[in-house]
């Protein structure tokens, strides 16, 4: 599972090169270019909503066939859509690229539906967030890697020079859809639980019933769409004159700064949502950005992790406020969130760089929170609200190619107002939301 959620982030995050890519190769807009988005996280929602159309006519697939059989064929269906990008290479065609890219959305949609409830059920639901944030850390150990590769084989090793230099991504994504049939074979002989459970098996839209759980669809549509925006717009947003106006390989490396912040929070989160001893938990989550400090200064060099250093105290001090409990951690960090926006929508030079790249480090444990908050209650109907949630990905194809269609009228700058609105909403959620028809207990909390 750890190898799992690690592939599917390092994949994810090479959406955030290939716009820069194909927006070169095939002179397209900042709207066209951001459509790789589109493609991929539409696929979310068309996967999600078919899988909700099956579950309310004839139960639930995952209780049917298992929770094994479901990643392995999220991952078949990954690997299906990674081989197609050889012939949209060899026929240059952006369309054919974006086929492909929805192609691999429904294999991710898939191994999301399946594998975050099946996280979530492996013990107490009051540790349910500690888990997912986890687990989400291994995924983010993807994204922060995923750049720096991606990078290296896109616009170095593979990038051929010509009018079309989209040539470069075909043999990257052959060799991941090897991978993925590599990882299918594996689960398929692997000695996992499968968590069948026909028993459960219940027709009808029963998970919609519950506010909290409607309430956090729109929560996850937010988040996921204001993360993948910010995080789209960032090679973009460095080449600005503004702001050092970096090429494309020098932009792609801060990239790591983003979705590695991603990768420090979850560390951070799991310790701070666990059942540990509160000693332990505050000497983890105090050793942790220290330790991202230093890895930042060897990795780079130390006038950079100095800038980096700044939201890394921030993010430990708002850990500390949020005192363990998922709701607050959510109205704190999305409070963060909109202040970073706004500094790098008004300022310039180091002050906005770093401000919009310490924005992955508070996007860090909404998922997990807003996804354990949502589902929190609802027994065997967790799959069935987990492809609602799911579905909710679809922010992701919606929202970015917003901000790139706002950023071709006023620029990539002030397209930011985009997540900023995304995360007032998630405000709202942690503050109200997710007690909405919970009863007074939560209410109280």
């Amino acid at each position: 599972m750890t190898v799992l959620f690690f592939m599917w982030g390092f994949m994810t995050v090479w959406n955030d090169i290939l716009i820069p890519r194909f927006k070169e190769a095939f002179t397209l807009t900042y709207f066209q270019a951001m459509l790789v988005q589109f493609a991929f996280f539409g696929a979310y929602a068309v996967g999600s909503l078919i899988y909700y159309g099956i579950s309310i006519v004839s139960g639930d697939p995952i209780n049917r066939i298992g929770y094994k059989n479901g990643v392995i064929l999220g991952l078949l269906i990954a690997a299906a859509g990674s081989a197609m990008f050889v012939p949209a290479a060899m026929m240059s065609s952006y369309p054919f690229f974006l086929i492909a890219l929805f192609v691999v959305g429904l294999g991710f949609t898939m191994l999301q539906i399946t594998a975050n409830p099946y996280v979530t059920i492996l013990g107490p639901e009051e540790t349910a967030s500690s888990r997912l944030n986890l687990s989400q850390a291994f995924n983010s150990l993807g994204t922060t890697i995923g750049p720096l590769i991606g990078g290296w084989l896109i616009f170095t090793v593979f990038s051929s020079g010509d009018l079309h230099g989209a040539e470069s991504v075909k043999i990257p994504y052959l060799c991941f859809a090897g991978v993925f049939v590599t990882l299918a074979i594996a689960f398929k002989f692997a000695h996992i639980p499968n968590f069948k459970n026909e028993e459960a098996i219940t027709r009808g839209a029963g998970a919609l019933k519950h506010p909290h759980t409607v309430l956090g669809m729109i929560a996850i549509f937010m988040y996921v769409g204001g993360e993948v925006a910010v995080g789209s717009a960032v090679i973009n947003f460095l080449e600005l004159p503004e702001l050092g106006g970096l090429n494309h390989q020098a932009a792609t490396h801060y990239l790591a700064f983003f979705w590695g912040g991603l990768m420090i929070g979850r560390f951070m989160g799991a310790f701070a949502l666990s059942s540990m001893k509160r000693s332990t938990k505050n000497l983890l989550m105090i050793t942790t950005p220290i330790l991202a400090f230093i890895a930042a200064g060897i990795l780079t060099n130390w006038n950079e992790a100095l800038h980096y250093g700044v939201p890394l105290i921030l993010l430990l001090v708002t850990f500390f406020l949020g005192h363990s409990s998922s709701q607050r951690m959510l109205v704190l960090f999305s409070l963060v969130i909109i202040g970073l926006l706004g500094a790098g929508m008004i300022t310039s030079g180091e002050t906005a760089k770093w401000a919009i790249l310490g924005i992955g480090l508070f996007c860090s444990v909404m998922w997990s929170n807003i996804f354990s908050l949502a589902i929190e209650g609802l027994g065997p109907m967790k799959s069935q609200a987990s492809s609602l949630l799911v579905m909710a990905i679809l922010g992701g194809a919606l929202l970015p190619p917003l901000q790139g269609l706002i950023a071709d009228k006023v620029g990539i700058q002030l397209s930011f107002i985009v997540p900023m609105i995304a995360f007032a909403y998630i405000t709202f959620y942690g503050l109200y939301g997710y007690r909405v028809g919970r009863g007074s207990s939560k209410a109280a909390d």
